[in-house]
């Protein structure tokens, strides 16, 4: 299995795994991947996430209320693994459940899942040794963040261990929609693709923080190989029922996509 983006650009959607619950949870990426999705972030709610902002927080919430666990996620990637082979997935997660399960019954029940990779936001790769080589044995992606305070020593080892992609981080701060992007995006990109490489052969740089619209995407598109949205969907889904979600994520995914004419400019 390997992570690919079929888009121009491609699409990364975020979901926190158990809310509203696990079903509809998975109803959602099927619905998501079928409306145009190539990769699911399943979210590992957790009670203390401190990168995340509201919207995120009280999704982790949620599930975590309704006992939402670790081993729950990756029994639920198993089943989109199942329906949807072709799919780009990728269980993102704070350290601290890995931890607890510990780090080499993690990989291997995420490789057993059926998962592409993994993002964990609380590990920097200079701390991330046992975590790297256990990813290697077990033939999974690590993914990692880079940020536009990131020095260019961290961002060269970002992206000489990072595998499927790097998630460029748009903005310093929280996880949340917002109105504009930054032009902070657009000059970590170029400055991660000294050592990603360009066009098809180069690792690919995925943008997320704050995309929550189709002049986002278009803007991402214009520099980078694709979207991270999260937030965003993450408040459509509280704002709809569990049998309205799957259908409404759809909708607003199929919203963002840009047409063939737009990318031939």
């Amino acid at each position: 299995m390997a992570i690919s983006f079929r888009h121009k650009p491609g699409l990364v959607v975020y979901l926190t795994a158990g809310d509203p619950d696990l079903e509809t949870t998975g109803a959602i990426a099927l619905a998501a991947i079928d409306a145009g999705a190539d990769v699911i972030e399943l979210g590992v709610p957790f009670s203390d996430p401190l990168a995340d902002g509201p919207v995120i927080q009280r999704a982790s919430e949620r599930a975590v209320a309704r006992g939402t666990r670790l081993r729950d996620v990756l029994g639920l990637a198993a089943q989109i693994r199942a329906a949807r082979p072709a799919a780009g997935l990728v269980i993102f997660t704070y350290l601290n459940p890995i931890l607890r399960l510990g780090m080499r019954r993690f990989v291997d029940a995420a490789a057993a899942a059926g998962a592409d990779g993994v993002l964990v936001l609380d590990l920097i790769v200079e701390e991330a040794g046992e975590y790297l080589a256990e990813m290697e044995r077990a033939g999974l992606a690590p993914v990692f963040l880079a940020a536009p305070t990131s020095p260019d020593a961290r961002l060269e080892a970002i992206a000489t261990h990072s595998k499927g992609f790097v998630y460029a981080i748009s903005r310093v701060g929280i996880t949340g929609s917002h109105q504009s992007m930054t032009g902070d995006a657009r000059a970590l990109v170029a400055r991660i693709r000294r050592w990603t490489g360009q066009g098809a052969t180069g690792l690919p740089v995925a943008v997320g923080f704050g995309i929550s619209n189709a002049e986002h995407v278009a803007q991402v598109a214009e520099f980078a190989d694709a979207a991270v949205v999260g937030s965003k969907i993450v408040e459509l889904i509280e704002h709809s029922t569990a049998e309205s979600a799957p259908g409404a994520v759809a909708r607003f995914i199929k919203g963002l996509q840009l047409p063939e004419a737009a990318l031939a400019r």
